[in-house]
């Protein structure tokens, strides 16, 4: 088993989590690349182990059967970029805080490596969007798995967003911003904008407005095979366009375009974990026992 292993920082509590982790997939003689900056701090820190690592593409095994993140939701979102599409399932160990995609807690990293060797987990579908632009932007990795979203630059008056479905003006929103959320990022920024929890297997998007400032102007939820444009007009002439977390200037005489992407990424679900079970546990569905 081909396993790489990507994290952005640890903290020095931390790294007796990721040895374990480690160790467990060794014992199991496993192929492991390590992400480089870890490798490195680990060392750092005096616990060093001999293991491969990678610092670019073209340092992962084109055969790798899973890609493993350790830090939060915003780590996992980075291995968007990493496996593209070259259809590599994807494991979060959560070693951030509030954590919907990673759901592997540290104190569970030898259990889970134990699942995962056994083949006792699952692998969702999950669905990402994809930004055309005449200019490009982004580059080839053009894609979100959470969300893309328009925002005002700075702390000038908010900005007019023409949305556009299948070519007919949906409405102009007048706002700080706008996030076209997939299932998938409906519990990210989309949520704290007061969208809608959307289960991942929904094949919907969420258009959720950002500080909006018509009080009638609520998310809309539309088929994910819909095609969305966006024309952006304000005060200046630079905004921010953002991928996940990503994020990029644009101009307002830009043409922003807006799909579901032509292939999905490949989350791995351990057996014992399911998307309710963990909406229930980090939005604390249940603690009133009244209810």
């Amino acid at each position: 088993m081909r396993i790489a292993i990507y994290g952005r920082s640890l903290h020095e509590d931390q790294h007796d989590h990721l040895i374990k982790l480690l160790e467990a997939f060794l014992k199991a003689k496993a192929e492991l690349r390590l992400y480089l900056p870890i490798a490195e701090a680990l060392r750092s820190a005096g616990k060093d182990i001999e293991v491969p690592v990678f610092s670019s593409q073209a340092d992962l095994d084109p055969g790798l059967d899973f890609f493993v993140t350790i830090g939060g939701d915003g780590t996992l979102l980075d291995a968007v970029s990493w496996v593209r599409n070259r259809g590599i399932p994807v494991l979060g160990i959560n070693f951030g805080r509030l954590g919907f995609l990673t759901s592997v807690a540290p104190s569970r990293v030898k259990e889970a490596v134990d699942q995962l060797l056994r083949g006792q987990y699952t692998i969702e579908k999950r669905s990402m969007v994809r930004l055309h632009t005449d200019s490009g932007l982004f580059g080839k990795t053009n894609y979100a798995l959470n969300e893309f979203a328009i925002h005002k630059k700075d702390i000038a008056s908010m900005i007019k967003i023409k949305a556009y479905v299948n070519g007919e003006l949906m409405n102009s929103y007048y706002a700080d911003g706008l996030v076209v959320a997939t299932p998938t990022g409906s519990t990210g920024y989309s949520i704290s904008c007061g969208g809608p929890i959307i289960l991942p297997e929904s094949p919907v998007l969420v258009i959720t407005p950002v500080a909006p400032h018509n009080l009638n102007v609520r998310p809309v939820v539309i088929a994910d095979h819909a095609n969305l444009a966006f024309e952006v007009e304000g005060m200046g002439d630079q905004f921010l366009a953002s991928l996940d977390a990503r994020t990029a200037n644009i101009s307002s005489n830009i043409r922003i375009e807006i799909s579901r992407n032509p292939f999905d990424f490949l989350l791995v679900r351990l057996s014992d974990s399911t998307h309710l079970r963990t909406l229930r546990s980090k939005l604390l569905w249940g603690i009133d026992k009244r209810n």
